[in-house]
């Protein structure tokens, strides 16, 4: 590992949690977030159109909403993603059910990974990510340093 390739990055002890949920698995978020309820309401919550205004009227949650998927939302968490405001992305996809939006998704699903967010895409991996004891607690993680990437890809030219 050369020096400055990585750069530490913490997620807080008080996450920001992206909620988003295909229109078949809605009704599971709010059940969700309803169980869950009690840890939730220590983060901040954001989300796509129609999931964040219904764990919001449903659950009581402050939930701040984005434009719904297809409307660019997803496209506007993974650019909170990138600028570190958003840390923790429950995602309740609809495998079955083909997304107008699909590279949207995918494009979400990718950045998620590049800054190595912690993403539930189905039930069973958000129960395993809110109980972590991680959850209230920092977490330290190690990011790619792009800035350094780039200045070395710039001198090579």
């Amino acid at each position: 590992m050369f020096e400055n390739e990585y750069v530490e990055c913490v997620l807080p002890a008080q996450k920001s949690i992206a909620l988003i949920a295909h229109d078949n698995k809605k009704k599971d978020m709010v059940d969700w977030c309803m169980q869950n309820k009690k840890i939730l309401e220590h983060h901040f919550l954001c989300g796509t159109g129609t999931t964040a205004k219904l764990v919001s009227d449903k659950t009581g949650l402050p939930v701040r909403g984005y434009n719904s998927g297809p409307l660019g939302g997803d496209q506007q968490i993974g650019a909170r993603i990138v600028d570190n405001k958003i840390d923790l992305v429950i995602f309740f996809s609809d495998p079955l059910q083909a997304q107008p939006h699909d590279p949207d998704v995918k494009a979400l699903l990718r950045i998620a990974q590049v800054y190595d967010i912690p993403i539930a895409n189905n039930r069973s991996t958000a129960d395993f990510i809110i109980t972590s004891p991680y959850m209230d607690a920092e977490y330290s993680r190690k990011l790619i340093n792009f800035r350094h990437n780039v200045d070395m890809r710039v001198k090579e030219m």
